[in-house]
């Protein structure tokens, strides 16, 4: 995501810069109307936050297989979404953005097995295995966003509030090839938070912003297997980058 914010600070380097210039007001009258409707393009990475298991770093006795360490690597989506905007007074509005978030993470597995030799000695082999873990989640985000006063063309925001999802693709049937792979349950709670400006243009108002998503819920579905016994608390994360078209 370090393109992400390069390109968020070159925006605002720019708006800066522009803000100090009397300019002509497209769409003078827009922030006037209590409603609005639109949608949303975006680009996100998703993310774990993993809670290890003490199994991983204090392996029960005898056993002959035990992880060692559990890696997130995060991998790029995509996010699409309508938009209702309802105006709460001069500075606040209320936002209800109910869209889909199509994303991956991969958790890769190190482990190290005992093996019997011909010598009748255990060795120690260690092994990864990568876990692609796709999601396609329905999110219903509701956000209060408070607005600065208008600057010409631009007005920086920033906004909070929360966002029940559902992963709808955490009960797939898993194939044999993917196998061994750990499920998700389905419901999770976001909190969010982020930051964005509106550009007013002569015939629509874009925004771009950046926003953060935490999950608050273990979303791990448990089994006898040593990779869900490996992780104590499985959370999920998520970084936004919008562009709102209202």
């Amino acid at each position: 995501m370090k393109s992400v914010f390069v390109f968020l600070i070159f925006v605002f380097v720019a708006f800066a810069g522009n803000a100090q210039k009397k300019q002509v007001w497209n769409k003078p009258n827009y922030d006037s109307h209590w409603y609005h409707f639109g949608f949303m393009l975006g680009i996100n990475t998703m993310d774990f936050l993993i809670h290890p298991s003490k199994i991983v770093l204090d392996p029960p006795p005898g056993a002959l297989e035990h992880v060692t360490k559990i890696v997130n690597n995060r991998q790029v989506g995509f996010n699409v979404a309508i938009v209702s905007n309802l105006k709460l007074g001069e500075f606040f509005d209320l936002r209800f953005s109910p869209g889909l978030a199509f994303g991956q993470r991969d958790l890769e597995y190190h482990s190290d097995t005992l093996v019997l030799n011909d010598q009748n000695e255990m060795d120690v082999i260690k092994r990864s295995h990568v876990m692609k873990i796709e999601s396609t989640f329905l999110t219903l985000p509701f956000a209060f966003k408070y607005r600065s006063v208008r600057i010409n063309n631009y007005r920086p925001y920033l906004l909070a509030g929360f966002s029940p999802s559902f992963d709808l693709e955490s009960q797939k049937k898993i194939k044999d090839e993917e196998r061994p792979k750990i499920r998700l349950l389905r419901p999770d709670l976001y909190f969010e938070a982020g930051f964005g400006i509106d550009y007013y243009f002569p015939f629509f108002k874009l925004a771009t912003e950046i926003k953060l998503s935490w999950g608050i819920a273990d979303v791990i579905q448990r089994d006898e297997t040593i990779y869900t016994k490996s992780i104590d608390r499985l959370s999920s994360k998520m970084v936004t980058l919008g562009f709102y078209f209202e």
